[in-house]
Formats: C-alpha cells, structure tokens, sequence
C-alpha cells in the first residue's frame, strides 16, 4: 500500500502596500528628477525663462532709469542716497517672474496628460498627489534657474548690491516660497484640464494685476488705496521687499523675517489646498 501523498499548503498572498513597491520618496523623486531633466534639456524654456524678466529690467528699468537725480529720489520716496531705478526694479523683476513661472508646470502636466504620460503614471501605485508635489517643486526649481542670471545682469548695469550671505539665503528662499506657492496654485487651477490654452488664459488673468498691484514695479505709496489694499495681502509685494531690504539697502530686520514667515504661509496653504484639489480632480481624459 502505498504511503499518502503530501501535499504543500501555500501561503496565502499578502497585500504590498503602495510603499512596499517603491516608497512615497522614490516616487517623488523620480518625478521630480525628470521634470529638472525636461527643463534643462529644452534650450528654450531655459532660454525664455532668463530673457523674459531680463527684458523687463532692460526695457521698463532703462525708460526711467534717465530721470534727474532729484525727481527719481521723489520718485522712489526718499530712498538711500544712490539708489537707481534699477536696484529698485531688480528685487520686484525677480519676484514677478517666480509669480509667472507656474505656467510652465501647468503647461507641462498638460503636455503629460495628452501625449499619455499621465495616464502611464495614474495606473501605477503612485497617488495623484505624489505626481502634482513633483510637478509644483519642480516648477518652482525651473524658476531659479533666473536668479544668477538676473543678478549679473544687474551688475553689468552698474547696480550695486548689498547684503550679507545670511540675508541672502532668507531671500532665495523667500523666492522659492514665492515660486512654490504659485506653481501649486496654477497647477491645482488646470488639474482638471487637457486645453493648452488654459494656462495662458489663467496666467494673465492672474499675474497681471498681482504684478501691478504688488509695489514690485513702483511704490505702493503712490498707489490709490484700493490698490494699496490688495499689495498688504499680495504675496509678491512682500517678496519684493523682502529682496529690496536684502539687495538694495543692505538689510535684514524683524520685518524681513515676518515677510518671509508670510510667504512660508502662503506656499503651505496653496500646497495643502492643490493637493487635496488635485487627488479628486486631476484626470487624464
């Protein structure tokens, strides 16, 4: 007679979590790393991204820049003896172009979600809210690509700046926080879209009067009050003066820490905001 026949009992399959296939980290990571990829291996978006506010503070700095010393000192309020025009402009050029630079990331997710890219993604274990973070800081980072640009460019005009590498750093970074807050608010606005067109429509229905309603071009105290009104909660504005403290007057008060604190605040509640707006809306189709 012959002995039984065991048989091996298997074990039953287990659930891998999201974080056993790769981890939140590698996730973002390797998207993040290919939207630095996609930036610098595209001349023109490098391109644009160092002219574009380069012509702001060559054409729009040198219309006023020929001013009589005395009508500029009135013009600028009474600023430190020396001050031209164009330290004036640097620190609000620098702060308009971070503002505009979320266009670039919604341009981008939307270029993903029609040549199949997003849907490749959206079908793996990687959340929604994974892809729009990678997307934001991403766009965020392409924006500081301008910064040593800008400023060499500024001394080749004879702009003298000031600051120490301390104040330096907490404007970097206010910028960051600047560029951060509103590439999450232009990609969490077009979450939903696969039009081309709705970046550009929403990025010049919104830069435009927060560029001009910000004091990064002229004073506020010139502004009429309403004006004057949206520049106290304009995130750009105090940008600007956080940059104007540091490059321009040489600076950095407790004022310069609560400007900075105001941006800190900002880039926090749009990412909030954008990541909770894009785990329900973004979609490929």
């Amino acid at each position: 007679m012959s002995a039984p026949v065991k048989t091996a009992v298997l074990p039953t399959s287990t659930t891998v979590s999201r974080d056993g296939y790769l981890g939140w980290f590698s996730q973002f990571w390797g998207l993040f790393a290919r939207e630095l990829v996609k930036t610098f291996r595209n001349p023109w978006v490098i391109a644009i991204t160092i002219i574009q506010p380069f012509m702001w503070l060559a054409f729009f700095g040198g219309m006023l820049s020929e001013l009589p010393a005395d009508q500029l000192d009135q013009f600028l309020l009474h600023a430190p003896a020396g001050t031209s025009y164009l330290s004036f402009l640097l620190p609000g050029v620098l702060s308009t172009g971070m503002m505009s630079i979320g266009m670039f990331g919604a341009m981008s997710t939307i270029q993903d979600k029609r040549f199949g890219f997003m849907k490749r993604i959206l079908i793996t274990p990687t959340s929604k809210a994974t892809v729009y973070l990678s997307k934001a800081l991403g766009s965020a980072m392409r924006g500081l690509v301008q910064i040593p640009v800008m400023v060499a460019a500024a001394l080749a005009f004879g702009v003298r700046l000031q600051g120490t590498p301390i104040a330096w750093v907490a404007w970097i970074l206010g910028l960051t926080f600047l560029g951060l807050g509103f590439s999450a608010l232009f990609l969490a606005v077009t979450a939903s879209s696969t039009d081309w067109q709705t970046p550009g429509v929403i990025s010049n229905f919104l830069t435009m009067p927060l560029m001009f309603a910000s004091g990064a071009m002229f004073p506020t105290a010139i502004y009429p009050t309403w004006m004057q009104d949206i520049a106290k909660v304009n995130p750009v504005g105090y940008s600007a003066l956080l940059a104007r403290d540091v490059l321009t007057y040489g600076q950095f008060s407790a004022s310069d820490l609560q400007y900075l604190g105001y941006l800190a605040v900002f880039a926090l509640v749009m990412l909030v905001l954008g990541t909770a707006l894009a785990s329900r809306y973004l979609k490929v189709e």
